[in-house]
């Protein structure tokens, strides 16, 4: 999906946390969102300072590594959702994810984050998908086991140990991965919302 040009969107205002470990990738993030329009930029290189962050600012998008030693994204994202400040807890996130297989996915999706995106990307890639976070119509769940965008999609079956409602249930357990890694589109339908028929 190619950005349409006639589409102007300023971030200038934006204030966005980039997290990740790794100093180079880290800079690469900080130059894309600079050259995106993102004047305010908070670069963390681990979960414990990022959320010292989260505790003393207003944020508008999160962008975090999947694997850090200290405290992986999806640790965070689920920290971010359950125990961060009110005015924190549903700032959008973007799970950045080196391995784009089908249960690193969902993983991420049911941590809480709005979407994923594979390594190595574009920017152009991650401009499209700050674009979709913008346009993300999901409403937030609040639930004793998760807490984050609806993550109900047509299609997909109960959590993993849930009876389903419907006899054509299909179960989420996914187990080993048995087929290579998926490429960005195969995951962009996987995390697009849809709606559901009760």
């Amino acid at each position: 999906m190619a950005l349409d040009p006639k589409i102007r969107i300023n971030l200038d205002r934006s204030r966005v946390l980039l997290i990740d470990d790794n100093p180079q990738a880290l800079e690469a993030l900080n130059s894309m969102f600079r050259g995106f329009g993102v004047r305010k930029q908070f670069k963390c290189s681990s979960g414990a300072e990022a959320m010292q962050v989260v505790k003393s600012q207003e944020l508008d998008l999160i962008v975090i590594d999947s694997s850090m030693p200290d405290m992986d994204g999806y640790d965070f994202v689920r920290w971010l959702r359950r125990e961060a400040p009110d005015i924190s807890k549903f700032t959008p996130v973007i799970m950045l994810a080196g391995h784009a297989a089908r249960s690193m996915v969902e993983k991420s999706r049911d941590s809480g984050a709005n979407f994923v995106v594979s390594k190595p990307f574009t920017p152009e890639v991650l401009l499209q998908r700050v674009f979709w976070v913008a346009k993300d119509e999901r409403q937030m769940v609040v639930a004793e086991g998760y807490v984050g965008p609806d993550r109900r999609f047509k299609n997909m079956g109960p959590p993993l140990g849930m009876k389903g409602r419907r006899k054509d249930d299909l179960s989420t357990h996914v187990g080993a991965a048995t087929a290579p890694n998926m490429d960005q589109s195969d995951i962009d339908m996987l995390m697009k919302p849809a709606k559901v028929q009760l």
